[in-house]
């Protein structure tokens, strides 16, 4: 065959290559029109593609593309919309019932349980505690000694309007610093103090009994406390004020921690929640810490 000479292939009469593989010659055909058109969409879809969606990697973030979709908002979109499709086949149900109707549905209980629980963890626990068992100057939510009361009621009216916070509705209590504003001097606070500590449940090693004694001491509580705590130093859920006589103390029992509260006072400090969860969302907490975490009233059990 002479140079340049192209050889035809015997059967087809088209030309070959030139190329042999174990007697099998390949033709010389164009590349089919359709393969070509579809090589050409494919590149220009590339294209396109890169230019309006997230592509190309820059150092520590991408491409965002013209139209600026994000898979992860996307998808977290789909999911925040499966859940509230889940949720509202309960919510409802919760948002209408009272208190004690939801106590009577198993079904809702666990809901309750289950919400409450990331709801509590999320918003109450950095102060009460994982367990509602509280932490030092704030309460437990575990011991049937409530400030406030301990009906649901009252406890979601808390969780929206907070106490001492900064709502124009809030809860406000305030003890004096009796040793600090020159309203009692040491050794009177100190004769309240062995009253206090002499009467109250649970403290069974009372340490010593101050020079003036316990009589001194239940004189000037019905003098300077009483009026607050009661004559029998029980407190008044009416006004926030505390039980002296139970063995709850936010603050310490020891001879101390007592001194040093009634020499400087106290002024605890709750957020109102009102601004930050929903109404359904403080139905749930309520229902949560007063059923689950405290458990049902004695009368109730």
């Amino acid at each position: 065959m002479a140079v340049g000479e192209r050889e035809r292939d015997p059967v087809t009469g088209q030309y070959t290559t030139g190329h042999d593989w174990n007697g099998i010659k390949e033709l010389d055909n164009r590349v089919p029109r359709p393969i070509l058109f579809f090589l050409i969409a494919t590149a220009l879809f590339s294209i396109v593609y890169w230019v309006l969606m997230p592509a190309w990697p820059i150092g520590v973030t991408y491409t965002k593309g013209l139209l600026g979709i994000d898979q992860r908002q996307t998808v977290e979109k789909a999911v925040e919309e499966a859940a509230a499709a889940r949720r509202a086949a309960w919510a409802e149900d919760i948002a209408k019932l009272d208190f004690a109707e939801i106590r009577e549905r198993p079904e809702l209980m666990q809901i309750v349980r289950e919400s409450g629980s990331t709801l509590f963890g999320d918003n109450c626990a950095v102060c009460h505690g994982l367990d509602g068992s509280g932490n030092p100057g704030f309460p437990s939510l575990a011991d049937h000694a409530w400030l406030w009361g301990g009906d649901p009621e009252i406890v979601a009216e808390t969780l929206r309007i907070g106490i001492n916070s900064t709502h124009p509705e809030t809860r406000f209590a305030q003890m004096p610093a009796f040793g600090r504003d020159g309203i009692l001097d040491r050794p009177s606070i100190s004769s309240i103090v062995s009253f206090i500590r002499n009467n109250a449940e649970g403290i069974e090693d009372l340490g010593p009994l101050d020079t003036k004694g316990v009589e001194e001491g239940a004189r000037l509580f019905a003098e300077n406390c009483a009026a607050c705590h009661g004559e029998d130093g029980r407190g008044d859920p009416a006004m926030g004020v505390p039980n002296l006589m139970d063995d709850s103390w936010l603050t310490g029992s020891d001879r101390e921690s007592l001194i040093r509260t009634i020499s400087e006072g106290r002024q605890g400090h709750m957020p109102h929640w009102e601004d930050r969860l929903s109404e359904l969302d403080r139905k749930i907490l309520t229902l949560y810490v007063t059923e689950i975490i405290n458990g049902k009233p004695e009368a109730e059990r």
